[in-house]
C-alpha cells in the first residue's frame, strides 16, 4: 500500500479499480509538473495505450495547480478555487482518455523545485516501484519552465534510486514549453501522435480554465506537432501528420554516475557542431 506524504494527494482510477492494482497494470508513465502538462507532452503514451487491454497509461501531477492564470467566469476565483478547478480538469481528461490511474501529489512549485524535499522523490518512488512501467515520460531537460526541470530532476532521482527494482525500457524528455525541433536528427526522439486527432484534441481541451484564461493550448500543441511531422525531413513526403519529438533520457537512469548537465550540453554541443558543418559546407 503506499502512504503518500502530503495528506491533499488526489487519486482517480476512471474503472474504480483498486489502486494498486490499478497501477501495476501500468505499461506508460507520465510523470509532469502541472495539469495540462501531461496531455501536450505523452500524447504519444495515451494515444498507445487507449482502447487497449495489455497496455496502460497512468498520469502524475507533482504541483497543486496553484498561481494558474485565470480569466472570464475564472476571473474572480481564489488561489484554492482554481486548485479545486484544475484538479477536476486533470480527472476528466484521465476520464477522456482512459487512464489507468490519475495521481495529483498536491506538492507546491517551491516542493518540486527545492532538491533537499525528500517528499516528491519519495512519493515518486513509490509509484515507479507499484507501476513498473515499460516507458516513461519526463519533461524535457533543456525546457524554460523552472518547475518543469525542476520535475525532471527529481523524476530522474527517483528513477535513480529504484533502478534495481524498476527498468523501463525507454525514458523519453519531452516538449511543453520548448520544442525539441533543434536537436540534430540522430539524437532525435520522433513520437508518432497521428492517430485519434479527435483524442488529442479533446484532452487538451478539457482544461477549460487554462483556454478560458488566455492561453490557447489547444491550438499551439496541435500546431507544434504538425510542424514537427512536416519539417522533420527537407527531402520526402510526411509519413505522420503529427510528431512529438523528445530527447533520450534512458542512459541518466541507466548510468546513475552520468551528470545531469554534462549529458544535456552533449546535445546542445552536437547541434552547434551541427550548424557549424553546413556553414564550412556552404562558405
Amino acid at each position: 500500500m503506499i502512504q503518500f506524504h502530503n495528506p491533499d494527494t488526489d487519486v482517480f482510477v476512471p474503472d474504480t479499480l483498486e489502486l494498486m492494482a490499478a497501477l501495476s497494470r501500468t505499461t506508460h508513465l507520465c510523470l509532469a509538473a502541472h495539469q495540462d502538462d501531461i496531455e501536450i507532452m505523452a500524447y504519444h503514451g495515451i494515444g498507445e495505450c487507449f482502447g487497449q487491454r495489455d497496455r496502460w497509461f497512468t498520469g502524475v501531477v507533482m504541483t497543486n495547480g496553484a498561481g494558474s492564470p485565470r480569466a472570464g467566469i475564472y476571473g474572480g476565483a481564489t488561489d484554492e478555487e482554481m486548485q479545486t478547478v484544475r484538479l477536476r480538469e486533470q480527472r476528466k481528461a484521465a476520464y477522456v482518455g482512459e487512464y489507468a490511474c490519475q495521481v495529483q501529489l498536491g506538492f507546491t512549485s517551491s516542493q518540486v523545485k527545492n532538491p533537499a524535499e525528500t517528499a516528491v522523490v519519495g512519493d515518486l518512488k513509490q509509484i515507479l516501484r507499484a507501476a513498473q512501467p515499460e516507458i516513461v515520460y519526463l519533461h524535457n531537460l533543456a525546457d524554460k519552465h523552472d518547475t518543469h526541470v525542476a520535475a525532471a530532476l527529481r523524476s530522474i532521482a527517483a528513477l535513480r534510486a529504484v533502478r534495481d527494482q524498476v527498468r523501463p525500457k525507454k525514458v523519453y524528455g519531452c516538449e511543453v514549453w520548448r520544442g525539441l525541433d533543434w536537436l540534430p536528427d540522430e539524437t532525435k526522439q520522433a513520437l508518432p501522435v497521428s492517430e485519434r486527432s479527435n483524442l488529442a484534441s479533446a484532452l487538451v481541451e478539457v482544461f477549460d480554465s487554462q483556454i478560458s484564461g488566455g492561453k490557447r493550448y489547444d491550438l499551439a500543441t496541435a500546431g507544434r506537432r504538425l510542424a514537427n511531422a512536416t519539417y522533420s525531413a527537407s527531402h520526402g513526403t510526411d509519413r505522420e501528420s503529427a510528431l512529438s519529438f523528445a530527447m533520450d533520457l534512458t542512459p541518466l537512469v541507466e548510468d546513475p554516475q552520468l551528470p545531469v548537465m554534462d549529458y544535456v550540453l552533449s546535445f546542445i554541443d552536437r547541434f552547434r557542431a551541427d550548424v557549424a558543418k553546413r556553414i564550412r559546407s556552404a562558405d
